[in-house]
């Protein structure tokens, strides 16, 4: 399966397009996190741009996420590794993450809404005045963008990062792709 193939998909079974860019912001970041370490980039980006493709399809119902994420993905032609990332990703499923591309993900998911949640509420609401300080303070606040579990972002040691670190990676990646995210 291409990258242009993910997103049609995507695009197809995804309206609200702050959930697309959620699913863009993923994909940059797991590039980002395959290249530093060692992963395979066109696979860990379409687990990143995958990982919520049935959001929608579910209507919310997190005992079915991640379930029928990771058929979609089987059925388009992309890897089990890509298909076990994305039934990994919804913690609600308990299906344990042992690759280093599924324990990415499972960090990476929430590190984005963070980061995005950030931006928003910075003065020009853009990625470019952001800074990883910033990330970090608003992380500490546990009632700031309360939906981005900090249990698993902090999940990123588990890929060999620390947090700071990764927080960096991701709001670098981001950035990258700040024109098409909005931000």
């Amino acid at each position: 399966m291409t990258r242009e193939e993910a997103l049609e998909s995507v695009k197809a079974n995804v309206e609200n397009a702050n959930m697309i860019k959620h699913m863009l912001a993923t994909e940059a970041v797991m590039r980002a996190m395959a290249r530093r370490l060692g992963g395979d980039e066109k696979e860990w980006g379409l687990a990143g741009l995958l990982h919520d493709i049935d959001v929608e399809l579910t209507e919310g119902d997190m005992n079915s996420h991640g379930k029928l994420g990771a058929d979609l993905a089987r059925e388009m032609g992309t890897s089990e590794n890509v298909a076990r990332a994305i039934l990994c990703h919804n913690a609600t499923l308990g299906v344990p993450c042992r690759s280093t591309l599924e324990k990415a993900l499972y960090c990476t998911d929430p590190l984005t809404g963070l980061i995005t949640a950030v931006a928003l509420v910075h003065p020009d609401k853009k990625l470019a005045g952001v800074e990883v300080s910033s990330v970090q303070k608003r992380f500490k606040s546990k009632a700031f963008a309360a939906g981005a579990s900090r249990e698993q972002i902090a999940q990123c040691r588990e890929c060999g990062l620390e947090l700071d670190e990764f927080m960096e990676l991701g709001l670098n990646a981001m950035k990258g792709i700040a024109g098409t995210l909005g931000l």
